[in-house]
């Protein structure tokens, strides 16, 4: 019996306030990390619906000056050659285009 005990004593491993310790500073950084991420995601998605509004709006402006008409829709445009399949598809769904002009779909 004597033999267990020195060899529990003698055991280095760490406490338990080590742990509590080491678990909060993760829970802290984590606290800090997270919503930067969050916040960097909506930034890029924000940016990357204006570069493509960008590039909608001159493509509309091309098709207006190549058929003396404006583009009512997205589907005119990727028909006419103006727009990929995949600019029409995204386009449709992140904006809208009303007498030629392309904006944005407003988001609460």
């Amino acid at each position: 019996m004597e033999t267990i005990k020195k060899t529990l004593k003698n055991k280095e491993a760490f406490t338990l306030m080590e742990m509590v310790l080491v678990l909060f500073i993760i829970s802290v950084l984590m606290l800090m990390i997270i919503p930067n991420v969050a916040n960097t995601k909506k930034s890029v998605e924000t940016k990357g619906t204006d570069a493509l509004a960008v590039v909608v709006q001159t493509q509309a402006d091309m098709y207006e000056l190549d058929t003396g008409t404006e583009a009512a829709s997205f589907t005119e445009l990727s028909t006419g050659g103006y727009l990929s399949d995949k600019q029409a598809t995204e386009a449709t769904a992140k904006l809208t285009i009303t007498a030629g002009e392309v904006a944005p779909i407003a988001t609460p």
